[in-house]
């Protein structure tokens, strides 16, 4: 019984599944709701005695249904609850969640970042690297003596014979994990299908469905370009990230935080963990991520772009203390609000118009400090 009243029952409990599988209806009556059922998936027979309780009483939040197989569990809730269930996606930990703090998402807030200041301890450029390189997965910080690599290999034996082993676009596992490894191999770039199936022995179309399965599973996320009318010559393939940048460290085959810290993907992890730590804050609070990034065919680029409430916040992510010309880049915006320039491209389409505001270079310096009047080096461990 939790500490609200709410009972917690797991299916992983052969008995107890046994029980839900053979009478659904009598496993309702007896765990009553509140109640959160783990491992779900296992007994589908549920699903349609949770609808009709749900239609019956007609109150929020009777049943918390959780599970490790997504899709299986996916299929279920989209068939049987569809309208009935919110659906919040569970991303390891964040590094908020790892020091005990709440923050509200990230977004370049000068006060909200100074109030950050005062209640977090500043990381070392040391520990931000063995962070990146353990990951996310609340087993390594329940039991810091687990073995990282024993656990990541096991995590992607279980991924691999329980989630894809089941669906029919995957029939090769030994190729899909060469395809995962890839595919970390690449992270904070721009997709690209046909390098990717010509290092793994797919077809391109075949590289495109395996990475919808890495995205619906929450291990990649893909960020979209931002486009506007007012910009020319927008690079529209998406960009890569994994989530948890430990199964990224073990699929690269990374063996330590000092050698990927001094190692040739230093700067590409450091990126990803902190688009990382941008995308959870934003779907903890159950929200979509505003993010976008910049890249055109000049080469120009902006590494993340937070859209929301009509303003758009440039974010360059660089692994210095303070790097220099690190808002160059931030110019190529400028057409989105120069009024000249809306009035020829967004005639007709003035809800289109856009504000460029504060813009941050998030990097390793010991304070939040001012690059010029409008923007500012974060410190990488505020976020």
């Amino acid at each position: 019984m939790s500490e609200k009243g709410r009972k917690i029952v797991s299916l992983d409990h052969p008995t107890i599944r046994a029980f839900a599988k053979s009478d659904p209806e009598l496993f309702i009556q007896r765990y009553a709701p509140p109640v959160l059922i783990d491992e779900v998936q296992y007994a589908p027979e549920l699903f349609d005695y949770i609808k009709i309780h749900v239609d019956q009483e007609k109150r929020c939040g009777d049943f918390w249904l959780t599970g490790s197989q997504t899709f299986r569990m996916m299929k279920h809730v989209t068939e049987s609850l569809a309208g009935r269930a919110g659906i919040v996606q569970m991303q390891g930990l964040s590094n908020d969640e790892i020091r005990g703090v709440q923050f509200s998402p990230f977004c370049i807030d000068v006060p909200d970042l100074t109030q950050r200041m005062r209640q977090v301890t500043p990381m070392s450029l040391p520990e931000v690297y063995e962070r990146i390189f353990r990951g996310s997965m609340p087993r390594l910080y329940e039991n810091p003596d687990v073995d990282h690599a024993q656990y990541y290999e096991s995590y992607l034996e279980t991924y691999i014979s329980r989630d894809i082993k089941d669906l029919s676009q995957v029939a090769d596992e030994t190729a899909f994990l060469n395809f995962m490894s890839a595919v970390a191999a690449r992270t904070a770039t721009n997709v690209n299908y046909e390098a990717l199936a010509n290092e793994v022995g797919i077809s391109a179309p075949t590289a495109k469905q395996w990475l919808s399965v890495l995205v619906s599973s929450g291990i990649v996320a893909l960020i979209q370009p931002y486009f506007n009318n007012a910009l020319k010559r927008v690079i529209k393939a998406p960009r890569m990230y994994f989530l948890d940048t430990g199964l990224c460290a073990h699929l690269t085959r990374w063996s330590s935080a000092e050698t990927l810290e001094a190692g040739a993907m230093s700067g590409e992890f450091f990126e990803t963990w902190v688009v990382s730590e941008i995308y959870k804050s934003y779907l903890n609070v159950g929200r979509r991520p505003p993010l976008y990034f910049y890249r055109d065919s000049n080469k120009k680029e902006i590494d993340v772009i937070i859209y929301q409430d009509g303003t758009v916040n440039p974010v360059e992510i660089k692994k210095g203390s303070a790097p220099k010309n690190a808002v160059k880049n931030f110019s190529v915006l400028n057409p989105v609000e120069k009024e000249s320039v809306q009035e020829a491209a967004f005639s007709g389409t003035e809800h289109l118009k856009v504000k460029v505001g504060a813009g941050a270079v998030v990097c390793m310096p010991s304070d939040l400090i001012p690059v010029d009047r409008k923007n500012w080096y974060v410190p990488a461990w505020l976020i």
